[in-house]
């Protein structure tokens, strides 16, 4: 066997070239549903829609403002989601960090919303790990 049979997989047993892209495009369309649901979401609580639960108390402005706030971050994880399937590593780094501080921002949306935001967290954690763990410039450049 010749040297160029061989693959080389890099110090401290690092992924394979390539491996986890899949996990790539998935974080991706999570980031990109997520961005979806707060988009509606957003839009509905602008709207004093009845699906939110009446004189919930925030930490911070009421349900107007974090209807702004959701359709702002929306608008953005689609953003940050096209830039993911670009193959941008910028793109994919905007969206741990679109995707981290939506985390944080569901937990102040809790109270119009609860069972609905935790949902959200937690798609928000699994995209987090797909775009961190499996977000080498290896598998981003293969997109």
């Amino acid at each position: 066997m010749t040297s160029a049979t061989l693959r080389h997989h890099g110090a401290a047993g690092r992924h394979a070239e390539g491996r986890g892209l899949g996990m790539v495009v998935f974080a991706g369309a999570l980031v990109a549903l997520i961005g979806f649901f707060n988009l509606l979401d957003g839009i509905a609580a602008i709207a004093n829609s009845h699906i939110f639960i009446g004189n919930a108390h925030y930490v911070v402005g009421d349900l107007r403002l974090w209807g702004w706030v959701m359709t702002v971050f929306g608008a953005v994880q689609l953003l940050a989601a096209l830039g993911v399937w670009a193959g941008n590593q910028l793109a994919r780094w905007f969206a741990v960090a679109v995707v981290g501080l939506n985390a944080i921002g569901q937990m102040f949306f809790i109270p119009a919303y609860p069972f609905w935001s935790l949902l959200i967290i937690a798609l928000d954690i699994v995209a987090l790990w797909g775009l961190c763990a499996y977000g080498s410039r290896e598998n981003i450049g293969m997109a």
